[in-house]
C-alpha cells in the first residue's frame, strides 16, 4: 500500500510546495518510501558496507568493505550501481514525482547517491560541513540540478540532522564550502563573509522513509550524532531536462557522477 505523501498533491497544494521550495531553497515530506521496502533496504545497506556487493559492481572509488561499526562519517558514492534493492529506493517513483510537482520538470533522472552512515556518539569526523551542492558538480554539470535526501533511520534533532539556511538558494554560487570538514563555525563565518543575509537555519528532521529536497544552491550541512543509534540515509543527486554536460566536458572526466545514457548508473524516476 502507498503512504499517503506518495500519492501526487492536489494542483493547489502543489503550487503551494513549488512555490515554498523556490522560496526557500527545500521542502521537507513525512514519510514517502514505504514501510516494507526500508526494511528490504536496511540488511542491503550492510552488505554494502561490509564490502558484499549483490550486482559484482563495486561503488564509485572501490571502498574497502568492514564488518566493524563506523566511528566517523561513512559517504559510499553509487552504491545502487552494487545492489538491486538500493537501485530501487533511490529511483522509487513517488520521489520522481515529488521531484516534478517541485520544479515543474518533465524529467527527473538520478546521476549520483551517497549511501551516508553517521555513527552515534558525537566524535570527531561525523560533521557534514556547510556546502552547496554545485560546488562538486559545477566542473562538470550545469542547469537545474537538485538533491532527495531519504532518511533511513529515524532522523531526530539529537541524530545531527540536514540543517538548511532558509533562502541561500538565492545567494548564487559561492565556492565556500567544504563538504568534508568538521568545522561547521568556521565555514559558517567563511560563507557569511560572501554574503551577508540573514542566517537562518531550518533542521530536516525525519522519520524512517521521511525526504527533504533541496537546490543545488541551498547551503546545508549536520552536526554530530548524540542519539543512542546510527543515523541511516540516502543523498539521491538529481537532474531535469533543463541541465546538461558543460560543453567540451567528457563523462569519464567527471568524479563520481553516471553517465545520463546509463540506465542502471542514471536511472529515469519520473517522465512526464
Amino acid at each position: 500500500m502507498s503512504s499517503p505523501a506518495s500519492i501526487p498533491l492536489p494542483a493547489a497544494e502543489a503550487r503551494a510546495a513549488a512555490a515554498q521550495y523556490e522560496r526557500e531553497g527545500f521542502f521537507i515530506l513525512p514519510a514517502v518510501i514505504p514501510p516494507d521496502l526500508l526494511a528490504r533496504v536496511r540488511p542491503r545497506i550492510a552488505a554494502v558496507y561490509a564490502g558484499e556487493y549483490e550486482t559484482g559492481i563495486p561503488p564509485c572509488g572501490s571502498p574497502k568493505g568492514s564488518k566493524e561499526p563506523p566511528t566517523k562519517l561513512v559517504k559510499i558514492d553509487n552504491a545502487h550501481r552494487s545492489d538491486r534493492t538500493i537501485l530501487e529506493l533511490v529511483s522509487h517513483p513517488a520521489i520522481g514525482r515529488w521531484a516534478a510537482a517541485l520544479t515543474g520538470a518533465k524529467l527527473v533522472q538520478l546521476f549520483a547517491c551517497q549511501m551516508l552512515i553517521k555513527p552515534p556518539g558525537g566524535q570527531g569526523g561525523t560533521n557534514v560541513g556547510w556546502h552547496q551542492d554545485q560546488e562538486y558538480w559545477e566542473p562538470a554539470l550545469q542547469g537545474e540540478l537538485f538533491t532527495a535526501w531519504v532518511a533511513i533511520s529515524d532522523v531526530t534533532a539529537e541524530s545531527g540532522p540536514m540543517r538548511f539556511v532558509r533562502g541561500s538558494n538565492h545567494w548564487g554560487l559561492l565556492q565556500a564550502g567544504d563538504f568534508f570538514s568538521d568545522q561547521l563555525d568556521a565555514i559558517k563565518q567563511r560563507i557569511r563573509a560572501k554574503n551577508g543575509s540573514a542566517w537562518e537555519e531550518v533542521a530536516a528532521v525525519l522519520p524512517p522513509g521521511g525526504v527533504s529536497f533541496h537546490h543545488r544552491l541551498t547551503v546545508h550541512g549536520s552536526g554530530p550524532n548524540l542519539a543512542a543509534g546510527p543515523r541511516v540515509s540516502f543523498a539521491i543527486h538529481f537532474r531535469t531536462e533543463k541541465s546538461g554536460l558543460r560543453p567540451g566536458t567528457k563523462w569519464q572526466d567527471a568524479g563520481y557522477l553516471n553517465d545520463f545514457n546509463d540506465p542502471v548508473g542514471s536511472p529515469v524516476c519520473y517522465r512526464e
